[in-house]
């Protein structure tokens, strides 16, 4: 009798559960339709069903971006301090060790020089899921020496940016005051005749934005990113007015004129490479009179 009883049953309901392990699935946040784990993996992490591109950390958009084995990784071993004592469900100490454990990184952004399809550049990259991308003194510096860096050097700059939290609460006025010190030294690397190319990839928001990620000589972002300072619902509750379909995706904002264009994650590569010949091509042709002028 026991092997149609409650016996046999408990037992399928086991075994189910053993032959679907976690993480074999993943679902799609965009369409909501499931997909093998290793196929969303093995297509840069872009949904087969829909297109949707999901988050990358910062060392597989380096892997993405920069040649293999030609990487350079600079100031790696910065560390934020607590500069204001921050207590509040989690104190900044605590929300740095979890997140330092939880990602394997220092902080929420890696910065280096390397070669793209065999042109040499600096690459900065921040991570969303560190503290959600958001910049306080160690990303603001390490972005900065990254700019100084190409600028000493004669290289253009590539920074790729990922953030749902802007400029970090935990350090108060040092973090904020790091967007006019990006800004500054990108500035100067401009003045310079050097270029700058921003990527703006899912989600870009807040201080960063408002930032280094929103001063490119040439600015593109990936499909359906979230770009802008507060967030959609947050604009909603200060206008009070229904905002249009798709606000602040990159679709909305290439059509507005914030961005020069979108490309897909796959293409990227590639296109940079194209952007970096323009780039070192128009730093070679001599300064004209109204330029001169102009400066």
């Amino acid at each position: 009798m026991s092997l149609f009883g409650k016996k046999s049953n408990t037992f399928v309901r086991v075994l189910k559960k053993k032959v679907i392990p976690d993480g074999v699935w993943v679902k799609c946040p965009d369409c909501g339709q499931p997909s093998y784990t290793k196929e969303v993996d093995s297509n840069h992490s872009i949904c087969p069903k829909c297109g949707y591109h999901m988050t990358l950390t910062a060392h597989q958009r380096i892997d993405l971006l920069i040649d293999a084995g030609t990487f350079v990784e600079m100031d790696a071993d910065m560390l934020s301090v607590d500069p204001l004592g921050f207590k509040g469900v989690k104190t900044y100490k605590e929300k740095l060790a979890s997140d330092q454990k939880l990602t394997g990184l220092k902080d929420a952004a890696i910065t280096g020089h390397g070669k793209i399809d065999g042109r040499p550049a600096v690459l900065a990259v921040t991570d969303s899921q560190f503290i959600m991308g958001s910049m306080g003194s160690v990303v603001g510096e390490k972005v900065t020496r990254a700019v100084e860096y190409a600028t000493a050097n004669k290289l253009p700059i590539i920074i790729v940016s990922g953030s749902g939290g802007g400029a970090r609460m935990y350090e108060g006025c040092i973090s904020l005051m790091q967007m006019a010190k990006t800004c500054a030294a990108l500035s100067r690397h401009g003045k310079a005749g050097l270029a700058y190319i921003s990527v703006l990839t899912n989600p870009t928001m807040g201080g960063i934005m408002a930032s280094f990620a929103g001063v490119g000589d040439i600015i593109i972002a990936e499909p359906k990113a979230l770009l802008g300072f507060a967030g959609p619902r947050v604009v909603e509750q200060t206008v009070r007015q229904k905002l249009p379909k798709g606000f602040q995706t990159s679709e909305f904002m290439l059509a507005h004129g914030l961005l020069d264009m979108i490309v897909p994650r796959k293409e990227m590569k590639g296109l940079l490479a194209k952007l970096l010949d323009y780039a070192r091509a128009g730093a070679r042709q001599p300064r004209t009179a109204a330029a001169a002028a102009r400066e």
